[in-house]
């Protein structure tokens, strides 16, 4: 049975282009669906036509009848006073109108009331409020409240006072509390921590529901979502699987487009050599070969129907990696942060040395992005010292990236970045961020938060920096755009510490945890699997030291010189493996093409041969500097 039916969706906000143009899909009951596209492609606006907060201009949509849909990125106005708690209450409204018309006939029959239509409806609310679960609200809110992490204080909070974020997963809890038929979820996983969002992959699991995601994390759609849907320059593409499945089949799709294309132009070449012979013998006075020509052209015209497909150009610039010089990048001595009378942290003693990877994890509100504020002399400790070696350069991306003067255009805001620099020179590091033509007279404060991201970035890539802190590097970014960060940060071969939520990101960049509960950073010395396994592994009981090392994770010493020299060097190895596969790829490509060419393939053939020779000396080198550099 569909659930929901979209027929040949138009919408435009300007006269130029239609951001939908003619979208048409459906979807079954129960079925769980990602819906993908670039920033900016029309995944919101199409979720605020789904929800009537905006209008097409064309089109239609359906839902089956009597399905309730919730909307998560769609924040309710509640009544002035009310708590955390009415909210999550609020979801039972149904329930407690029943609950209060029971409670009224209680009383009329214990005044004496035994009329046979009294007690038939006080028995026909009975059985409804017992099937919706009536007398089992208050353990549904706490295991909801739980998994989403709010906590007694946060419950007791008036909701006018928490923070974006804060509001989105109250409003997560209370459309799940209320059991609705389809879910629409706009980057559910944004304002959640890793616990919390594995709760909710969870929930989704056994939700019986239908679900409409929009969510560029990757891990989030290959555990939720069965089928993906990616709006493309307004229209509908399918996938039959989640985003890994997507992920592949999308370059499939991509190369056998080229190929249709390659061969379609090839034979068009043919035909037009050929009428362009016609047209010769036909200037010699072969009259009939000129009517064949004619025919000829027309016919290639006809051919002429593939479109040359195309990918959007990647991201080009990288961290400026700077020299370091010494063992250690920064050292927390004691360190203490309170706010009023909590504490967020305290007797925190940590040492981190030059190339280490590291990420800090914690549920939200616990002080991580604080620690960093502090690194940053932007918070100041209540107690003990950070000390930082005399070489480090630091470059930070902030969670809430903000400009001191949004009203500048882009071109202007870096200039003011780099005192001495050309208009030129700003074009050509805007155009490295996608940022083209008029864009770069945007005003900054029209940008979105994924703009503002990448906008900030291209501030601060060309300084050369060996300290690198990134405080939720992924947000608001497309998966293109989480792809093109990720590749710079694998470049980098200065020293990384970063807070999280992206469990792709951590798993591929981390090889050193730092946790942070309970006033409490624990430091486990190895990468984000290891971590999970010993978190699984650990007892509930167990008692934490202020700052510990697991003894189950294998402790290293600090680095000689000539380790961190191997170090260095085998990052510039991974970087030169990485082209030469490039290379040794294209070389198969091209090997391929000119499998009718003998001569061409045999230089081909030679050269490839040669191109993997040098590929293993690489990984021979590679091996080597591993074991030089203790890894």
């Amino acid at each position: 049975m569909i659930d929901l039916s979209v027929a040949g969706l138009v919408k435009s906000f300007d006269l130029e282009k239609n951001i939908l143009d003619g979208l048409t899909f459906q979807i079954e009951r129960g079925e769980r669906v990602g819906l993908l596209g670039k920033n900016g492609a029309g995944k919101t606006t199409l979720f605020r036509i789904l929800t009537g907060e905006l209008g097409a201009d064309a089109g239609e949509v359906v839902f089956a009848p009597n399905r309730r849909v919730g909307l998560i990125s769609q924040i309710p106005v509640y009544p002035a006073g009310y708590t955390v708690e009415d909210v999550l209450q609020s979801a039972f409204s149904r329930v407690s109108a029943m609950a209060e018309e029971m409670a009224a006939l209680s009383e009329r029959m214990a005044g004496g009331d035994e009329s046979g239509e009294t007690l038939r409806r006080y028995g026909e609310l009975s059985a409804k409020f017992e099937g919706l679960g009536g007398y089992g609200t208050e353990t549904a809110v706490n295991k909801v409240a739980n998994g989403l992490s709010l906590d007694a204080d946060m419950r007791a909070r008036l909701f006018d006072t928490l923070s974006g974020g804060e509001k989105t997963r109250v409003n997560l809890a209370r459309l799940i509390l209320e059991d609705t038929d389809v879910l629409l979820l706009d980057e559910p996983t944004n304002h959640l921590d890793l616990h919390a969002t594995e709760w909710l992959e969870d929930y989704l699991s056994g939700f019986r529901g239908t679900v409409l995601a929009i969510s560029h994390d990757r891990y989030f759609l290959d555990r939720t979502v069965t089928r993906c849907i990616e709006i493309l320059d307004g229209r509908a593409e399918f996938y039959s699987g989640n985003y890994s499945f997507y992920a592949v089949e999308k370059e499939r799709r991509y190369l056998e487009r080229l190929r249709q294309y390659e061969k379609e132009q090839e034979k068009i070449a043919q035909l037009e050599k050929s009428a362009e012979q016609l047209r010769m013998f036909a200037f010699k006075g072969m009259d009939k070969t000129y009517r064949r020509a004619k025919s000829m052209e027309k016919h290639i015209e006809r051919m002429r129907t593939t479109d040359k497909p195309s990918k959007d150009r990647a991201l080009t610039a990288q961290f400026v990696s700077r020299e370091f010089f010494g063992d250690e990048v920064f050292e927390l001595k004691n360190v203490a942060k309170r706010f009023g009378e909590r504490t967020l942290f305290s007797g925190v003693d940590l040492s981190v040395t030059g190339g280490e990877r590291i990420a800090l994890l914690g549920d939200n509100g616990m002080g991580k992005t604080t620690l960093l504020k502090l690194l940053m002399d932007q918070e100041y400790p209540d107690e003990g010292r950070i000390k930082f070696g005399p070489s480090v350069r630091t470059a930070y991306l902030p969670q809430i990236v903000t400009f001191d003067t949004p009203e500048r255009n882009l071109v202007d805001t870096m200039l003011w970045s780099r005192r001495g620099a050309t208009t030129q020179w700003a074009r050509d590091q805007l155009a490295k961020f996608h940022f083209r033509g008029e864009d770069v007279f945007k005003s900054v404060s029209v940008l979105s938060g994924g703009e503002l991201s990448r906008l900030y970035l291209c501030t601060i890539m060309d300084e050369a920096v060996n300290l690198l802190i990134l405080d939720e590097p992924t947000n608001h970014l497309d998966i293109a755009s989480r792809e093109w960060i990720e590749e710079a940060v694998e470049a980098y071969d200065g020293t990384l510490l970063f807070v999280s939520h992206d469990r792709y990101f951590i798993n591929r960049f981390a090889t050193r945890i730092w946790e942070l509960e309970g006033g409490v950073i624990t430091d486990y010395r190895v990468g984000f699997e290891r971590y999970r396994r010993i978190k699984t592994e650990l007892q509930p009981a167990e008692e934490k030291k202020t700052v510990k090392e697991k003894p189950i994770a294998e402790k290293k010493g600090k680095p000689t010189h000539n380790q961190q020299s191997a170090r260095r060097q085998l990052t510039i190895c991974e970087r030169e493996i990485a082209a030469q596969e490039a290379a040794v790829a294209e070389l198969e490509k091209r090997l391929e093409a000119a499998a009718s060419d003998y001569e061409k393939y045999a230089a081909l053939y030679e050269e490839k041969t040669g191109a993997e020779e040098k590929l293993e000396e690489l990984m021979q080198r590679w091996e080597a500097l591993a074991a030089e550099a203790g890894e």
